[in-house]
């Protein structure tokens, strides 16, 4: 199996919503192919990611583990957690400076799968380097998330997480209204109401900073899980 610089754990979205994404950014992270790129200058920034809502953020491979292991261990993971029908459904909102698909408010059943993926999976990651701790800037981050980031890797998880499909880089006022006028008509009929979470994707890394899909796996779990 190959070996990947980083792994992460995605939520792809809905069939339609994830071949608009792919479309949109111009990187189809599942095929492993460029794309139209509709959006641009506008999704350069995202473009290598794909299409997603993170729910694990990238991490190194631990020693000891192989990339094998990764994927029984996230397949044994996903059949124990409960897929979610999350409402209200996702919305186009500005996060952070760029635009994105997120809820309004966000789900405790979302907060909670994602919480539960992070814990899951932990013991694949490798501790983070000084390096990529100094890349988190933790002198701009509250105690509370630079607890989180030296527990877990990251500072938004847990009670930090935010679910957000990311469509563009940083936009400026007028770059922002260009953006909502393009996505905004491309985007109807394509955000169901609920948001359903059923399958959750295992994504490698490459050597040129893009992700790939190497496995998905359905949420088996016993129920489904609404907000």
């Amino acid at each position: 199996m190959t070996e990947y610089r980083r792994y992460a754990v995605y939520d792809p979205g809905p069939a339609a919503l994830a071949d608009f994404g792919a479309e949109w950014l111009g990187w189809d992270p599942r095929r492993g192919c460029e794309t139209r790129a509709l959006g641009g200058a506008l999704a350069a920034t995202p473009r290598r990611y794909g299409f997603h809502a993170t729910i694990k953020a990238p991490f190194r491979l631990a020693l000891g583990r192989s990339p094998a292991a990764l994927v029984a261990g996230f397949e044994r993971l996903c059949a124990g957690l409960a897929p979610v029908a999350a409402e209200p459904g996702l919305q186009l909102r500005r996060i952070a400076g760029v635009l994105a698909l997120l809820f309004k408010p966000q789900p405790a059943a979302v907060t909670a799968l994602a919480a539960e993926v992070v814990r899951g999976l932990d013991g694949f990651r490798a501790p983070l380097s000084p390096e990529e701790r100094a890349r988190r800037r933790p002198e701009l981050l509250t105690a509370g998330q630079r607890a989180l980031l030296d527990r877990w890797g990251y500072p938004w998880v847990m009670e930090e997480f935010r679910y957000h499909m990311t469509l563009t880089g940083a936009l400026s006022a007028a770059e922002e209204a260009e953006a909502r006028q393009r996505l905004q008509p491309l985007l109807a009929g394509l955000l169901p109401q609920p948001h359903p979470i059923t399958a959750l994707a295992l994504m490698g890394e490459d050597a040129e900073g893009r992700f790939h899909l190497l496995h998905q796996a359905e949420l088996r779990g016993g129920g489904s899980h609404g907000p």
